[in-house]
């Protein structure tokens, strides 16, 4: 199909939102499939995994193709846990537009708010739907005056294309309200001053220029189309799916001619091995086309790895189509070597987004030693799916140590293992993971010149940075003639893994590291001095600048009775916690609370408790801050340390063997 018929769409929602029950009808409506399914009874086409039907909860982001009104849709569900944020960090790299899924009883929810300036980051177009106007508590009219602020729409005009009629009774119905007419022609007049002069003088407005300037101000985000139905009753399904096609871009006003596209998932299939989803923007791909990575770019070349097999998403299940096209989304089999993020020709991944830091970390061990390779072979093709979990092995303690955010990852792992490697694994209780940052300005230094054939002289100037800033390098003030390039290029690629563990052992984040001066010998000089060097001269100017441990703190969502309030008002400031007003309504009362997460990691079980399971409670990670070193922990190093000079250079030059140590 050509790019002009088909919208990439992702769908996007907070937990329990209807999401996927939305999706079903999506199928339903659209003739795919006879008969929607029900996430409660775990038949929704795309909860494919057996925790998804279970547990009645998306892990995975997947993909179903349909087609409405002449145009493909294909959409790619998304988990609305926070818990698995990290599949909807990938998955955004690949759609056109975006559908918004509010509940309308639990209302905008903290995930809410980190998907939505998701999506502003990334300048996808998105239509919001107001779900579940059928429950009891429904309060869609509330909920939209709150929008603007709680999503901070500087610039935005909400346009509500339905209203919500009865919600919450035996009555409930849509409506198109009485003044869309208006609004409508409002916000177009924001937009275009033809549309602005004729409605201020009161003539009629070209309604295709009308239309045109609305689509043009949801495609630049200044306006945003508002649904609102029952998605399980199927009601408003159809409005909002005419709404789409009516104001969601098409794929091809993102394609070119020359091959352009991007990995943007890995997933494992029994028979096809590694499978690489790609987001398509330019050019054509077909199996037996060979593909060879260059400095994480992928290209056509005669000697790479060969496609073997290119499969389209119908409905919710696959063909092998042997060819993709610009526009589409494909899944490629036969790229072994393929990993997220790894762009195809052309194509320029832009910053990338955040939207899940792990701050938990567990250790795994096996049921028998015997099954340790096959159990750390497992977790290691799971962390290629996700690379946050970043699966990594301590061979001197026989330890695979995994990163996660939540603990309900560890039951989605345990299932994963056995449904697919018929493994079990047991998890250690999570830790917190903890990060350190610079204490003062300072500079590191190292003139690795001995024993000889070696020369790499490194200076680095280190200074903190705020809060988020992460890892910013400064390079190249150093002239070619005293150190080239070439050698500038391999201490800029060892910095990154050399910050893996600090003085505490812990990552350190929020510095900045110029090269400022450096050397190189012509004829001493090996190519890998600088990997020697580099860590050494960091670790030295970690030393003279000290460093700071920084704790994740969380923010935290909760809505409940008012009679709880004093109780968990208590247990907010007996665990370093920091609060808003309460927001007091009817009976109940919502909150939101900064805490750190290593005083927290049992409150939603206390918050369930305490309210016999009444309460709402969300959270997500907000940032890391300065902890006191008594109220956090320091870790071992793993491996040799360069601060050890004798020892790291002997190690470093293959003539010592540390198993529980890799040089990056």
């Amino acid at each position: 199909m050509e790019p002009r018929n088909i919208l990439n769409l992702a769908v996007l929602a907070h937990v329990d939102a209807g999401k996927t029950t939305l999706t079903e009808q999506f199928l339903y409506h659209s003739g795919t499939i006879r008969r929607a399914g029900s996430v409660d009874n775990g038949s929704a086409q795309t909860d494919r995994l057996e925790i998804e039907r279970n547990r009645g909860i998306s892990v995975k982001a997947t993909e179903a193709s349909f087609t409405y009104g002449g145009v493909r849709i294909n959409l790619i569900d998304t988990p609305g846990h926070s818990d698995f944020a990290g599949e909807v960090e990938r998955a955004l790299l690949a759609p056109d537009a975006a559908l918004l899924i509010v509940s309308a009883v639990e209302g905008i929810q903290s995930h809410t708010e980190r998907l939505w300036n998701a999506l502003r980051k990334l300048s996808i177009p998105t239509v919001i739907f107001l779900n579940k106007i059928d429950r009891a508590g429904s309060r869609t009219k509330e909920i939209l005056s709150e929008m603007p602020e709680r999503l901070a729409m500087v610039g935005v005009t909400l346009l509500p294309m339905v209203e919500a009629v009865g919600e919450g009774s035996d009555g409930f119905a849509i409506a198109t309200p009485a003044d869309l007419a208006d609004r409508a022609t409002e916000a177009a007049a924001e937009l275009c001053d033809d549309i602005a002069l004729a409605y201020l003088e009161g003539e009629a407005v070209n309604p295709d220029l009308l239309e045109a300037t609305l689509r043009q101000g949801v495609r630049g985000q200044k306006i945003l189309p508002v649904y609102c139905g029952a998605a399980q009753k199927g009601l408003g399904v159809g409005e909002v799916l005419d709404g789409l096609l009516r104001f969601l871009p098409r794929a091809s006003e993102r394609s070119t001619d020359e091959l352009s596209g991007l990995v943007y998932a890995i997933e494992h299939d029994k028979t096809m091995g590694k499978v690489a989803r790609v987001r398509l923007f330019g050019g054509t791909l077909a199996a037996r086309d060979a593909l060879s990575l260059n400095d994480g770019v992928l290209s056509l070349s005669e000697t790479g790895e060969k496609i073997s097999q290119i499969r389209i998403t119908e409905g919710a299940r696959f063909r092998d189509s042997g060819v993709a096209s610009a526009g589409e989304i494909a899944a490629l089999c036969g790229l072994s070597t393929a990993k997220v993020y790894q762009t195809i020709g052309s194509y320029r991944l832009p910053d990338r987004l955040r939207l899940a830091l792990p701050y938990l970390q567990v250790k795994a061990t096996p049921e028998t030693e015997e099954q340790l390779p096959a159990l750390l072979k497992a977790l290691t093709q799971l962390s290629d799916e996700d690379p946050l979990l970043a699966c990594r092995f301590s061979k001197a303690e026989r330890e695979i140590l995994l990163s996660i955010t939540g603990k309900i990852q560890l039951e989605v792992l345990t299932s994963l293992l056995w449904e697919r490697y018929q493994l079990r694994a047991n998890f250690s209780a999570p830790t917190i993971i903890y990060k350190e940052t610079p204490s003062k300005t300072g500079y590191g230094f190292d003139a690795y010149t001995m024993p000889k054939p070696c020369w790499a002289v490194v200076k680095f100037l280190i200074e903190p940075l705020p809060q988020g800033s992460g890892l910013v390098y400064d390079g190249g003030h150093v002239p070619n003639n005293k150190l080239f390039y070439r050698y500038q290029t391999h201490i800029e690629q060892s910095v990154k893994a050399s910050l893996s563990q600090g003085m505490l052992g812990w990552e350190v984040t929020d510095l900045k590291i110029t090269l400022a001066d450096g050397e190189h010998h012509t004829i001493h000089t090996h190519p890998l001095d600088f990997f020697v060097a580099t860590p050494m001269a960091l670790m030295d100017g970690l030393r003279n600048t000290g460093t700071t441990l920084l704790e994740p703190i969380l923010r935290v969502k909760i809505r409940a009775g008012e009679d709880f309030l004093g109780k968990i008002l208590s247990d907010i400031t007996r665990m370093r916690g920091e609060f808003d007003s309460p927001v007091i309504g009817g009976t109940a009362f919502t909150l939101e609370a900064l805490i750190p997460a290593a005083t927290s990691l049992e409150f939603p079980l206390r918050i369930a408790s305490l309210t016999h399971g009444t309460a709402l409670y969300s959270s997500d990670l907000a940032y890391y801050k300065p902890c006191p070193l008594e109220l956090g922990a320091t870790t071992p190093r793993r491996g040799p340390s360069p601060l050890d000079r004798s020892k790291w250079i002997l190690y470093a030059r293959g003539a010592m063997t540390d198993e529980n140590y890799q040089l990056m």
